[in-house]
Order: structure tokens, then C-alpha cells, then sequence
């Protein structure tokens, strides 16, 4: 097998599974996209919240849930925050 003929499967198996794996891989990009979304919401929302004594921490768990969830997780962890306390 020649280095170029090499190269070229290479390439088509990597193609087959980018193409194999499309929905999964652009579901993980979408999630990464809306959990970097709620981290900032959280970041902007943190000083406003705490003055009303709402302390939601501003980790990547808390933008992970919102990403996922959306507003019904923002309503979730200020549940679980008001449970745990």
C-alpha cells in the first residue's frame, strides 16, 4: 500500500464516520453552544440574583443543566438550591 493510497482510505473512513456520526456530533455542538449561552446568562444574572437572595453558583455544572434544560433547569436549580439550603 503506497503512502498516498494510504492517505486516501484514511481520509473516506474518517468521511464515513463523520458522516456516520453527524447527528450525534452536531447535538454535541448545539449542547456546548447553548451551555456557553447559560454560563454567560449566569454570569450576568449572579450579581442581579444574589441581591434578591437568590445564590446560584456560576460553574459549568449549573451552565450544563440550563443547556440542556433551558428555563425549566433555571426554575430546577433555583428548586434544588431552595431544598438544599
Amino acid at each position: 500500500m503506497t503512502p498516498t493510497l494510504g492517505l486516501c482510505v484514511t481520509v473516506l473512513l474518517v468521511c464515513a464516520a463523520l458522516l456516520f456520526l453527524r447527528r450525534g456530533i452536531l447535538w454535541l455542538l448545539k449542547l456546548a453552544l447553548r451551555s456557553g449561552i447559560g454560563h454567560a446568562l449566569l454570569s450576568v444574572l449572579s450579581p442581579l440574583c444574589s441581591s434578591i437572595g437568590v445564590h446560584l453558583g456560576v460553574n459549568w455544572f449549573n451552565a450544563l443543566i440550563l443547556g440542556l434544560l433551558g428555563a425549566p433547569g433555571f426554575g430546577l436549580l433555583l428548586l434544588l438550591q431552595w431544598l438544599l439550603r
